[in-house]
């Protein structure tokens, strides 16, 4: 499976969550039937604290997973640049990175 890059924001004190669309080496959608999946927020790639994303499964034939994070969590984050990647694990057990990126978490004005 190849990894994919997608960098975006998060803002403190805030609600999150985003969608991906996963696909196999064919382009075709990721069936996600029976993996799992795991996915962490660290400020640097070898920081040993990290933050820990919700992983669901929103459409398991056609690839999609959604990261979220509530604004409980989301407040206690310091502002900044940090780093993400989404782990699957298949049914056969093989790990793979699915997909990283960076994260601006940004602190609201209104927040």
């Amino acid at each position: 499976m190849a990894v994919y890059v997608n960098n975006f924001s998060i803002d403190i004190n805030t609600d999150f969550s985003r969608t991906f669309d996963l696909f196999n080496s064919s382009n075709e959608p990721l069936n996600l039937s029976n993996y799992s999946a795991k996915s962490y927020l660290r400020k640097t790639p070898g920081s040993s604290s990290y933050v820990g994303f919700g992983v669901s499964f929103v459409d398991v034939p056609n690839g999609k997973i959604k990261l979220s994070m509530a604004s409980t969590v989301t407040s206690t984050l310091n502002p900044g640049i940090h780093v993400y990647d989404i782990l699957l694990t298949d049914p056969a057990g093989k790990k793979s990175i699915v997909l990283e990126g960076i994260i601006s978490v940004r602190q609201g004005i209104s927040t």
